[in-house]
């Protein structure tokens, strides 16, 4: 049977029984999340100690400001890539390509406003790259039959060095404001680039929800001979996710580009792809496929980012900052494992009724 029936269904999903239900849901979803969410609250904890000011909010030159802005804004791009890459994972794939795409995409993005391209050309070009980047490597992965960590390592490094070839190998500088509006701009004193995240996540979430799009992800991730058997199109479904995720990386390039109003081959989504599979995980989707939840990868990506900006706050040297990174994301993997919570439950007896 599927997780998705055996489990409670994501928080807001349409589910009957009306208020009850989405309360027993929202309940269901913080005790599954419990730890996840502690993690946060004791990143902020330490942070407020060390400076009581570090969740002040204030209102500057007609837009708001603070350390909590700053998380979510810089954050944003992480979110977004985790979110093509769940949908990835739930079919039982990965992707590792989306790091190359986000610096192909900045390039052509570069390369077109530089020749004096408009603004929807050019998105429609970065975005348009995306979209064909995932579309090979779904054709790879569910139509030739690739692993996909070794499909998707073809692109993660050919496409390294197709950024290269369009950037001529270097760092291309632009200025445009309408561009550069969508990573530094603001709406109604709300920095834009969130808002698109936010809305990108809506719009997912309405999509895979209120349609039976959601289920045949799960389906596919759960048992892939399975759901063919039953009537599902497996392999175009699995392949649709990869196309998403690299639509979700051509849109990441934009916002990558925009932010530092240049192309740079080198360094635009290193190691990108490895944050957005870390959010996905501790998020609470399974690399194994099957059910998963967007609103706990938001959460992942928001942990992952409170971090970064922690140890950035701390003084950590950039050359060690991974270090304590994985430590912590090993651990609130370990803490989320069912098996470790069982053995703790043999050993503490006292935790069995907190677990």
């Amino acid at each position: 049977m599927s997780d998705s029936v055996q489990n409670p269904p994501e928080v807001g999903a349409a589910v009957p029984g009306g208020a009850t239900n989405a309360a027993h849901a929202s309940f269901a979803f913080v005790r599954e999340h419990a730890w996840l969410l502690g993690g946060i609250a004791a990143l902020l904890a330490v942070n407020l100690f060390a400076d009581p000011a570090f969740l002040k909010l204030g209102w500057r030159d007609g837009h708001v400001y603070g350390v909590p802005v700053d998380i979510l804004l810089q954050g944003s791009r992480t979110t977004l890539l985790a979110l093509g890459m769940t949908l990835v994972i739930a079919t039982g794939g990965v992707d590792l390509s989306v790091g190359s795409l986000v610096a192909i995409a900045g390039a052509v993005s570069a390369l077109l406003l530089n020749q004096g391209a408009g603004l929807f050309l050019t998105l429609a070009a970065a975005l348009g790259v995306g979209v064909v980047g995932g579309a090979i490597n779904g054709t790879l992965v569910a139509r030739i039959g690739l692993q996909p960590i070794v499909a998707t390592l073809i692109l993660m490094v050919a496409g390294r060095g197709v950024a290269q070839l369009i950037s001529g190998g270097q760092v291309i500088i632009f200025s445009h404001a309408g561009f550069e509006y969508l990573a530094n701009g603001y709406l109604l004193g709300l920095p834009v680039a969130p808002l698109l995240v936010a809305a990108a996540f809506v719009g997912t979430h309405l999509l895979l929800r209120k349609t039976a799009a959601g289920l045949f992800i799960e389906a596919v991730g759960d048992n892939e001979t399975a759901s063919h058997f039953v009537g599902i199109a497996a392999a175009r479904i699995k392949a649709l996710t990869y196309v998403f995720s690299g639509l979700c990386a051509g849109l990441t390039g934009v916002l990558t580009a925009a932010n530092i109003r240049a192309a740079d081959a080198n360094r635009a989504g290193e190691n990108a792809e490895l944050d957005a599979i870390f959010a996905v995980v501790v998020g609470g989707t399974a690399l194994t496929g099957g059910r998963f939840t967007l609103l706990g990868t938001f959460l992942g990506a928001v942990l992952i980012q409170t971090l970064t900006t922690t140890m950035y706050y701390r003084g950590v040297p950039p050359a060690i900052a991974p270090v304590p990174k994985a430590i912590v994301i090993v651990a609130v993997c370990l803490i989320q494992s069912e098996e470790l919570r069982a053995r703790l439950r043999r050993f503490l007896p006292g935790a069995k009724g907190a677990a």
